[in-house]
């Protein structure tokens, strides 16, 4: 048994597929394949249900892969000791990120790790946090920021910062001169938010449940769009199609005149969301975690509150 084919049964079981497993292990199929056959040869077990179009994982099979990621990310982590005994702060960063954070705060974070730590470059992934999660516990991100609350347990998280909700209306909007709204007001509208994946989503359905309902005429919301970023949806909005709710940071023109938009504060108290940084219990590079922690409190996000906590497991 070697490291290389329980990479390889890894890879079949992430991608249900010979294939496109082999193709993201940088190997031809057929040795990806030999390599496998050996080992369940060896073992004296199958670990793949082979035939139809999607690869299927044995119950048996399941087990050895869930071990063989834990022996994976144990290599690893017999790596990242020997390079912390050099430098943390030397080498790669591999973060992630949320669709709803990236596009606001990777400018601004790139370029003062950059000023800051040149010697640990960073590479990026922007995806979902249920796949962000996923690539955390498979060791193929080392940290990645997301919004409470995560969807399982295991990790070490960190504050960074809380960030509160606004309303944005197109300018011609019978609300565009208000000084604030409730959450209890936006059911009566033409609501766009995000699609099914986004954490985003769930958030603002949790400021106005009726949403969720998808309920007509009095009942609640006379039509619900969605869309597949923040970016889409504020077009939307700007052409007068419905009004919607966005996370303070992704909105820089906020007092702007000229904009077709226009962003009003709840009324009470903002509902908002805690972004964090999460990383793996076993990760040894808690200098490189503490750098990136320190650069996004250096970004000046507009309108968030930074918190300055201690790291506590999730």
């Amino acid at each position: 048994m070697t490291l290389t084919e329980l990479k390889y049964i890894v890879a079949v079981a992430r991608q249900k597929h010979f294939g496109h497993a082999a193709e993201a292990c940088f190997v031809a199929q057929p040795t990806l394949s030999v390599a496998i056959k050996k080992l369940e040869d060896e073992l004296g077990v199958t670990i793949f249900e082979r035939g139809g179009t999607e690869v299927s994982t044995t119950p048996l099979g399941a087990q050895i892969v869930a071990q063989a990621e834990r022996v994976l990310e144990q290599t690893a982590v017999i790596k990242e000791i020997a390079k912390q005994n050099k430098d943390p702060l030397s080498g790669p960063f591999r973060l992630g990120i949320i669709y709803t954070i990236g596009p606001y705060l990777l400018p601004t974070l790139v370029k003062t790790m950059i000023d800051r730590v040149p010697q640990m470059p960073l590479v990026l992934q922007e995806n979902f946090t249920v796949k962000l999660m996923e690539l955390l516990r498979q060791g193929e991100l080392d940290a990645a920021i997301m919004a409470l609350p995560l969807p399982d347990q295991g990790m070490m998280v960190q504050a960074l910062y809380d960030e509160p909700f606004m309303v944005a209306v197109p300018k011609e909007h019978p609300w565009s001169d208000r000084e604030s709204v409730s959450a209890q007001e936006l059911k009566s509208e033409t609501m766009l938010l995000l699609g099914n994946g986004h954490c985003f989503r769930d958030q603002v359905l949790e400021v106005c449940p009726e949403m969720a309902r998808f309920s007509t005429a009095n009942d609640g919301i006379a039509r619900t769009f969605e869309g597949s970023s923040l970016e889409t949806i504020r077009h939307m909005v700007a052409s007068g199609i419905g009004i919607t709710v966005l996370p303070r940071a992704s909105i820089h023109d906020l007092g702007a005149k000229d904009s077709m938009l226009r962003y009003i504060p709840f009324s009470d108290r903002a509902p908002d969301r805690r972004v964090v940084i999460a990383w793996r219990k076993s990760f040894t590079r808690q200098a490189a975690i503490e750098a990136i922690r320190q650069a996004v409190l250096a970004c000046g996000l507009a309108g968030v509150n930074m918190v300055d906590e201690p790291a506590s497991p999730q």
